[in-house]
């Protein structure tokens, strides 16, 4: 693990730096750019036939799950269209706590999502390991309701890799980068979305 870089100076330029590295990796890689916009036009058709976008991670990731289902409950850019369908499994409190003290903290979204899903419906996974247990439950439990599973995650996606129907990765990074680099995957696929939901 890389020792805390004491200087803010150089602190700011080194992660400018490796960001704009890293998104232009990102941005040469082609089959990248086939994978978003494959997931865009799945989660276009499942949102266009009544289902929904459910969306879990833990900690940053969480904050990203709630993040991108809340441009598209909300609005992104455009602020005319209806609503769309899309759901965090996390954010309820009560059950969280509930399915965590009775069960275990490992089925806190696969519970939700037994609960919540229907077959048809996609499910938007961020893991910067694809090894988090609570993540891995969710996407098996998706994968037996018949839930498209869609994986945010690192260079190799971890155990999570071959659970998922698709897999959007980052280059090998920080864990900072990668989830920088998850928030402009979600953006691009938002806009897409509401390009086509509106």
């Amino acid at each position: 693990m890389k020792e805390p870089r004491r200087d803010a100076v150089n602190a700011l330029n080194e992660a400018f730096q490796e960001a704009a590295r890293l998104f232009t990796l990102a941005a040469q890689e082609q089959r990248l750019h086939a994978d978003l916009e494959t997931v865009a036009t799945q989660t276009v058709h499942v949102l266009k036939s009544g289902g929904t976008l459910f969306a879990c991670g833990n900690g940053g990731s969480a904050s990203q799950a709630t993040h991108v289902t809340g441009e598209l409950v909300g609005s992104f850019f455009d602020r005319t269209r209806l609503p769309l369908r899309a759901v965090p499994l996390g954010f309820d409190p009560s059950s969280v706590t509930a399915i965590a003290n009775d069960f275990s903290y490992q089925i806190i979204f696969s519970r939700q999502l037994q609960a919540l899903g229907k077959r048809g419906d996609i499910l938007w996974a961020f893991s910067t390991s694809g090894n988090s247990p609570n993540v891995l439950a969710a996407m098996e439990t998706a994968k037996n309701i018949g839930i498209t599973t869609v994986l945010f995650s690192n260079h190799d996606g971890g155990r999570a890799h071959v659970m998922a129907d698709y897999f959007l990765y980052t280059p090998e990074s920080s864990t900072p980068r990668i989830q920088e680099l998850h928030l402009l995957y979600s953006h691009v696929l938002c806009e897409i979305i509401e390009l086509h939901c509106s």
